[in-house]
């Protein structure tokens, strides 16, 4: 799911606690004894209203919507505003999929979409979940938080400095301003590198979500701090499939980040945008080995490192007559197994990928990719890539890759 002490990150999307929200589908409902949909529909109005002053930066229009008397909530939401000054959006929605009425209070169950302008092809959704009173007619906001499993959004930790790129747009928060503009430079270097990599269609241009902290970007995650610390960035959004892929993040660990080198810092943005490239045709057919490994390819590409270089935790073990017997798992990715483990797990998807480009080519390798991840399911999907592309089947590439690694480590 995400990288280790080295920088690497996150595929996203399938993995827990990358996605940003959490869609809750479902019918509205409201109290016995009104209208079906009344509440909700009620509900609705007010938050259109307060969308369409936050496109028009209509601080009291936005207020609007909170309860006159909810004094610490509407200063709260006064400085969220404010913090969005820079954020530069195309499109802000609300859709209230589910309202629970008790007489003059209510719990709606919300999806936020919005759109940044220029990077965001379609909506991010975060989910929220809001408390309500009523007032005589009207129905008034007085909590607004995630809903269960969602995550905090970057514009609530602070004011949002945004920098532009010429392929980027950088937005952080408690950030010096000269390290945003070294992290678009670096960027505006890592979205070339991955066109010239993945000849798959993307939009060429990547946000990318600076917090102030390790703590503040395990908020952004919706995940403990503890998960991501000496990570340097992880990608967050839905797995695609079938061609279509939602707005991703490139989130940056400031703490992790800051401690790497120049060569560190751009295999790991190249890493990330790798991910948001092939988003697409990453699915939960995918293995990690495939789309982790895949992501090190194209970060290592141009960067001239050796296997040995890239893979000292793999070729540590293979140097004490621990090769691996199979392509690493799903679970190997994990956090639980510890941080030689995963090392070994990225190390191991890499020079997998850097063995079908090697003998087959980066255009095979490419194919093989879109096809794995094109599959409506994860049975049978490497196997028949495998064959397809590469005219293997799953055993006897196996085994060569442990020939691969043993000649590259050993």
């Amino acid at each position: 799911m995400a990288g280790h002490g080295r920088g690497r990150g996150t595929r996203g999307g399938r993995a827990a606690g990358c996605a940003l929200a959490v869609l809750l589908l479902g019918a509205a409902c409201s109290a016995p004894g009104t209208a079906p949909d009344a509440t909700a529909g009620q509900v609705q109005r007010v938050l259109d209203r307060r969308a369409a002053a936050v496109l028009k930066h209509d601080a009291a229009g936005y207020l609007a919507a909170v309860d006159p008397a909810a004094s610490a909530l509407r200063a709260a939401q006064g400085a969220e505003f404010a913090n969005l000054a820079q954020v530069p959006l195309t499109s802000w929605a609300y859709k209230v999929t589910q309202v629970d009425r008790h007489g003059t209070t209510a719990t709606a169950q919300v999806d936020l979409r919005y759109r940044i302008q220029g990077y965001d092809s379609a909506p991010v959704t975060a989910a929220r979940t809001l408390s309500l009173d009523r007032r005589g007619a009207d129905w008034y906001v007085t909590g607004d938080r995630p809903a269960r499993g969602a995550a905090q959004l970057l514009w609530q930790q602070g004011a949002v400095t945004a920098v532009r790129g010429a392929h980027s747009l950088i937005l952080g928060v408690g950030q010096d301003p000269a390290r945003l503009r070294e992290i678009a430079a670096a960027e505006d270097a890592a979205v070339p590198a991955v066109s010239g990599a993945w000849p798959g269609k993307w939009a060429g241009r990547v946000v990318v979500l600076v917090p102030a902290s390790l703590d503040a970007m395990a908020a952004l995650l919706g995940a403990p701090a503890a998960s991501y610390r000496g990570i340097a960035a992880v990608t967050t959004g839905e797995a695609g499939g079938a061609g279509a892929a939602p707005a991703d993040r490139v989130i940056v660990n400031p703490d992790a980040y800051a401690v790497l080198g120049d060569l560190g810092r751009k295999v790991v943005l190249t890493h990330e945008t790798t991910h948001v490239a092939t988003r697409a045709h990453t699915s939960p057919a995918t293995p990690m080995w495939l789309s982790e490994g895949y992501a090190d390819w194209v970060g290592y590409r141009d960067t001239g490192r050796t296997a040995a270089q890239a893979a000292p935790e793999l070729q540590k073990a293979v140097r004490a007559g621990d090769l691996p017997a199979d392509l690493p798992s799903d679970a190997d990715f994990g956090f639980d197994g510890g941080a030689d483990r995963l090392a070994r797990a990225y190390e191991g998807g890499w020079l997998a990928c850097r063995m079908i480009a090697a003998r087959w080519g980066d255009a095979t390798l490419a194919r093989f990719y879109t096809e794995v991840g094109d599959q409506p399911r994860r049975e049978g999907a490497t196997e028949k890539a495998m064959t397809d592309q590469l005219g293997l089947t799953p055993r006897e590439f196996t085994a060569q890759w442990r020939d691969y690694v043993r000649a590259q480590l050993g």
